[in-house]
Parts: structure tokens; C-alpha cells; sequence
């Protein structure tokens, strides 16, 4: 019981580096996991903020499309009634 006692006491100088490794390292392993783990949650935050806007931006997108064509069919309307109008004004004229 004596020597391992004595082993006890005494650190060698490769002891006292894996003790400070150790007593190093695993905070550097914590720590920069919850740095990574912040930096993916705020990327994650992003994205879900794009992703919104781009399905706002989609559905203005649709909604003009659908005002276009609404556009052109009135527009066409017009032209019909333009030309009816030029051709009455002919056969009078």
C-alpha cells in the first residue's frame, strides 16, 4: 500500500500534459460545439426567413400573372370594339 501511495504523490511531467490536455481540450470541445451548434441554428433562422419571402415573392408573382392575363383579355376586348367602331366610321364615311 506504501508505493502505490507514493505513486500517488508524484506526478511525472508527461502526467501533468495529459492532465492539462485533458483539463483543456474538453472545454475547446464543448465550447466549439455550442459555437457550431449557434452558428447552424442562426443559418437555420435565415433560411427559414428567405424561404417566406420567397413564397411572398411567389405569390406576387401569381398574382400578377393572373392581372396580365386579365390585362390582355380586356385589352382585346377593346381592339374588337376599336375595329368594329373604324369599320361603322368607313361605312359612313
Amino acid at each position: 500500500m506504501r508505493g502505490i501511495a507514493a505513486l500517488a504523490g508524484t506526478t511525472t511531467a508527461a502526467h501533468a500534459v495529459q492532465v492539462i490536455l485533458v483539463s483543456v481540450g474538453i472545454p475547446l470541445v464543448v465550447l466549439g460545439s455550442i459555437a457550431a451548434i449557434v452558428v447552424a441554428y442562426f443559418r437555420l433562422q435565415a433560411h427559414r426567413a428567405d424561404a417566406v419571402a420567397m413564397a411572398h415573392y411567389r405569390k406576387l408573382a401569381e398574382d400578377a400573372v393572373a392581372n396580365q392575363e386579365q390585362l390582355r383579355a380586356e385589352l382585346s376586348k377593346l381592339t374588337e370594339k376599336v375595329a368594329a367602331v373604324e369599320k361603322l366610321m368607313r361605312d359612313v364615311g
